[in-house]
């Protein structure tokens, strides 16, 4: 039996950082497996998975490590233990339209998906009545500045121990800085079959385009807007004289259950983003 480690790593960009931490890891029993790094403008950000046999780790003396060498480096870094053998948390992050919350809820209420909801966030309270009804801790934060909004939600997803995030249509955009930090680890639905229609409004864009087949596109969230790698796809057919609003409804009841595959799929540990591209393994 393994542990994993998904280690974080952010700052300004320095010469030999990722042979020091590859090193601190290995002298410590760990092996690593998978790295990606990335500079932009001087910003050096890279996401480490690492594991140990389960009977021979020792987290606290390589987390305290980490985090000195981090501190030496003078960059942020994150340590988060996956233990196997642990049932995931997630967090939902809601504004106001209600059919995926409620298909997830009632999903992990039966049993059908393996993790526990343990947060939901929304960026507006209309939702909190369904949070509470289901016994999950609601947290309201308005979105109208994006740096505070996200530096509290990433306080509330450590506080709440929180594995991965679905995005539950939620309607604000996610900054690079946050995706980083749950990289491959943010689940998203949008309502058309992407690439097409990115952005809002995407079944207007679909039903004034006049195109016959409709559908939805359950993804990771990259840093490129509706243009992360893709898990699960649904559409459906569009006869003749349908109008807008029946193409939403329908699309919508796709959406909660194209979601709750992505997440099923998520879960079974079986997925890998392999060249922008996800694969089952």
């Amino acid at each position: 039996m393994k542990t994993f480690v998904n280690l974080t790593v952010l700052g300004r960009d320095k010469s030999g950082a990722i042979a020091r931490i590859t090193s601190f890891l290995f002298q410590h029993g760990g092996n690593i497996e998978a790295l990606e790094e990335n500079v932009t403008r001087g910003r050096f950000s890279m996401h480490l998975l690492a594991s140990w046999p389960s009977s021979r780790f020792t987290p606290d003396p390589i987390r305290s490590g980490i985090h000195k060498l981090g501190a030496e480096l003078d960059m942020e870094v994150t340590f988060k233990i996956r233990d196997p053998r642990r049932r995931q948390r997630f967090a939902l992050f809601v504004t106001r339209e209600t059919h995926c919350l409620q298909s997830l809820l009632q999903a992990a209420r039966r049993g059908r998906i393996p993790a526990q909801p343990a947060l939901i966030l929304g960026n507006r309270a209309d939702l909190k009545p369904l949070a509470e009804q289901a016994g999950v801790p609601f947290a309201l934060v308005p979105w109208n500045q994006r740096d505070r909004a996200e530096a509290r939600a990433l306080r509330l997803l450590d506080r709440h121990d929180i594995d991965f995030i679905v995005l539950a249509r939620f309607m604000k955009i996610l900054s690079p800085n946050f995706v980083w930090r749950f990289k491959n680890r943010i689940l998203n639905i949008h309502p058309s079959l992407l690439p097409s229609f990115p952005g809002a409004q995407a079944y207007r864009q679909a039903y004034e385009a006049g195109v016959k087949i409709v559908g939805v596109t359950a993804h990771f969230v990259t840093m490129h807007l509706d243009e992360g790698p893709i898990i699960a796809q649904g559409s459906f057919h569009v006869p003749a004289g349908m109008r807008l609003k029946d193409i939403v409804e329908r699309g919508q009841r796709l959406e909660a259950s194209v979601l709750l595959r992505a997440v099923r799929l998520f879960l079974t540990r079986k997925l890998d983003v392999y060249w922008g591209r996800v694969r089952e393994v």
